[in-house]
C-alpha cells in the first residue's frame, strides 16, 4: 500500500496523483494534473474551466494528512478530518494541463490536532497558501 493508499477518498475527490518525496511526519511535496475531465470545471467556469481555489486548499490537506499519518513515532489518528483553514490566500488559477506542485508541512501536533502549512504552485506561480487544521481521533490501544 502506497502513502497516498491511506487517503480515505475515493479517486474522484484525490487531489494529489503523485508523491514527489515523503520525509516521514515531517513534509511531503506531491504532484496533481489538472486533467481536464474533473466534474466541476464544467460549471467553473464554462469555455474558462479554471480549478477551484477550494480544491487548491484541499489538496494540502490531503497532502498534509498523508505527512501527518506517515509519522513513524505517532500513531495513525482515526477519521482523520480537515477541520479549520486559516490566512488561506488564493493567488492564482489552475488550467487545464498544468501540473500542481503541493507542498505541505505539519507545524504542530497536540493530540488529535494538526496543524500544517502549505502552498501550491505551478511553474513559477505561486496559487493558493494556507494553515490548515487537521482533527482525529486518537486510536484506543486497547
Amino acid at each position: 500500500m502506497s502513502d497516498l493508499d491511506a487517503l480515505p477518498h475515493g479517486p474522484e475527490f484525490r487531489f494529489v496523483d503523485e508523491l514527489v518525496s515523503l520525509d516521514p511526519g515531517k513534509q511531503a511535496v506531491g504532484q496533481y494534473l489538472v486533467k481536464g475531465d474533473e466534474g466541476f470545471l464544467a460549471g467553473h467556469f464554462p469555455g474558462n474551466p479554471l480549478m477551484p481555489g477550494v480544491i487548491l486548499i484541499e489538496a494540502i490537506a490531503q497532502l498534509g494528512g498523508v505527512v501527518a499519518q506517515s509519522d513513524p513515532e505517532v500513531p495513525a489518528l482515526e477519521n482523520l478530518l480537515l477541520t479549520g483553514v486559516r490566512g488561506a490566500k488564493i493567488l492564482g488559477a489552475a488550467k487545464p494541463g498544468e501540473l500542481l506542485e503541493i507542498r505541505a508541512e505539519v507545524e504542530g501536533r497536540l493530540g488529535g490536532m494538526i496543524q500544517v502549512s502549505g502552498r501550491v504552485s505551478t511553474d513559477d506561480r505561486e496559487l493558493a497558501t494556507a494553515k490548515i487544521m487537521l482533527s482525529g481521533q486518537v486510536a484506543d490501544e486497547g
